[in-house]
């Protein structure tokens, strides 16, 4: 069975069930900021879920966007804008686009599931982690198994969850009960609940991820009947973008708060 290596992971997951506040809570609309971010820790989040991209200038920013039209309102691709040209932007007065160094700082006691969603911004990421001194507490993501490929070939002391296409490489082998190789640094498999009509996150899939010493967490699920399904099935971690109902859920279970 795989197991990470504990003397370089020196162990980023805790005991499951973990909750994992996605973009801080992006229900409320402020997803990615420093203000979502406070909300969910002050309810007893300690893992939450974040983007990053790297600006013109190699700066790496908390933002889920390739482009900030969606978020801020006037176009433009995040690795064509200078940090100076982001700094500047504010929303109700208050600053929308924190760089990755300061969330880090911000909160040390709090896990980050960081998903570089961007080839630019690999390296800066990489190197900002380690210069930080985050690196127990940093698990860097990616739907781009490329991208993790050079995460873990640079930076083997952080952990990583599997990319997409080794996601779709493990559930078909838990159809036919084949081996995964399973990199060293990878300590999770976070996927859909669902990829189009294929069930992803099943019973199947669970027990051959877990045989590998894998944990499974699902995102995006904001329905409090399908978060008690997923809990009743064995997941390790769920991911919401409603922070007050997972809580609800797991407290009602006697699993709240998660601890670090």
């Amino acid at each position: 069975m795989h197991q990470p290596d504990q003397e370089r992971l020196p162990g980023y997951l805790s005991a499951p069930p973990l909750a994992f506040a996605h973009r801080g809570g992006a229900e409320r609309g402020d997803e990615n900021t420093t203000a979502a971010f406070e909300r969910a820790v002050s309810m007893g989040y300690r893992y939450l879920e974040t983007d990053v991209h790297a600006t013109a200038d190699g700066v790496v920013v908390v933002f889920h966007d390739d482009d900030t039209g969606r978020l801020l309102g006037r176009p433009g691709r995040i690795r064509d804008l200078r940090w100076a040209d982001l700094a500047t932007l504010r929303v109700a007065g208050s600053a929308v686009v924190p760089r990755l160094d300061e969330v880090l700082a911000g909160w040390p006691d709090v896990r980050f599931n960081v998903d570089i969603k961007d080839d630019p911004a690999v390296d800066p990421t990489v190197d900002l982690v380690r210069r930080s001194g985050a690196t127990d507490r940093v698990l860097l993501a990616s739907f781009s198994t490329r991208r993790l490929v050079r995460v873990r070939t640079t930076f083997p002391t952080v952990a990583t969850s599997l990319g997409m296409r080794e996601v779709v490489r493990l559930w078909f082998a838990s159809r036919v009960g084949r081996g995964f190789a399973v990199p060293p640094s990878v300590v999770a498999a976070q996927v859909p609940l669902r990829y189009r009509r294929v069930r992803v996150a099943d019973r199947r899939f669970l027990a051959h991820a877990h045989r590998l010493g894998l944990q499974v967490h699902v995102w995006t699920i904001d329905d409090p009947g399908t978060m008690g399904r997923l809990l009743d099935l064995g997941v390790d971690g769920i991911m919401t973008d409603r922070i007050e109902v997972l809580r609800d859920v797991f407290a009602a279970r006697g699993v709240w708060p998660t601890t670090p």
